[in-house]
């Protein structure tokens, strides 16, 4: 593995892993904490609805994704705040309906011809520097917004009444949480695709909620996690020939594993 790293794509590759494993521990936590996993798993499908429109019209991929992500995250955030109880119902109609709206752009868009696979399951050793630098902005905006909002998210994220009662704005902060999860997106994609984004942002998390006793020992632990399992996905791919976004997450599932069976040699301890 240390030989790869003398070629630029490997170097990008893991430093792609390195941000995006930033961004998966810090912002899967609340959304496994808030039991967000549909939701999420809803923007990062619908967003390929945003390559779609982005090759028709014939802009960057990743601002198609951006701006896609972005507006599907604000209505799925105020349909899942108003109205809970048809949330899941509306979510996956938007899944479902951002897929084959990209499908169909593609479809209709003139001379197209990108690979589908790179972005449903990603691409990481075709990282460019460019994207890099795109990536650690967003990093950077995401661990500042969710450091200066903690405490509110915190609150949220347990007692949603308790939350009001200290005057936290809770319809700002759940949009903006909303927000962050679209921008997460964006930054995975290339690492393991639209279809895989979900496991990554959800598997460290959850095994680290079982040995973490406060919410930032769990990011923490996520973070930790996360690289490793970026590393020897990386390591996996590069030694047997295997695509890299499926070897990640196939090391987080044994991971995952492992943690189901460590539970019941630990007694349950809770999140405070």
């Amino acid at each position: 593995m240390l030989e790869a790293l003398q070629f630029e794509f490997m170097r990008n590759a893991l430093f792609a892993g390195i941000l995006a494993s930033i961004t998966c521990g810090v912002i899967g936590t609340f959304i496994v904490v808030n039991r967000m996993v549909f939701i999420s798993g809803g923007i990062a499908h619908a967003a390929y609805g945003g390559v779609g429109l982005a090759f028709f019209f014939g802009l960057s991929p990743t601002l198609g994704i951006l701006g896609f992500s972005l507006l599907v995250s604000v209505f799925m955030a105020a349909i899942s705040f108003k109205a809970k109880h048809r949330a899941d119902t509306i979510i996956g109609v938007l899944w479902a309906v951002g897929m084959a709206l990209g499908i169909l752009l593609l479809d209709v868009t003139p001379g197209y011809n990108v690979d589908l696979m790179s972005y449903l399951f990603g691409s990481i050793l075709t990282v460019p520097t460019s994207d890099l630098w795109l990536m650690l902005v967003l990093n950077c905006l995401i661990v500042l917004t969710i450091s200066y909002l903690y405490h509110d998210l915190a609150a949220l994220s347990y007692d949603e009444e308790f939350a009001r009662a200290r005057g936290v704005p809770v319809k700002v902060i759940y949009f903006l949480l909303m927000a962050m999860i679209a921008l997460s997106v964006v930054m995975i994609i290339q690492v393991v695709g639209l279809i895989l984004i979900i496991a990554l942002l959800t598997i460290s998390p959850y095994i680290a909620e079982k040995f973490s006793r406060s919410l930032i020992e769990m990011m923490f632990y996520s973070v930790l996690l996360n690289f490793l399992f970026m590393l020897v996905g990386l390591w996996v791919s590069y030694s047997f020939n295997l695509t890299s976004g499926a070897s990640i997450i196939m090391v987080g599932a044994v991971f995952f594993f492992i943690s189901l069976i460590l539970e019941r040699l630990r007694p349950k301890r809770g999140i405070y």
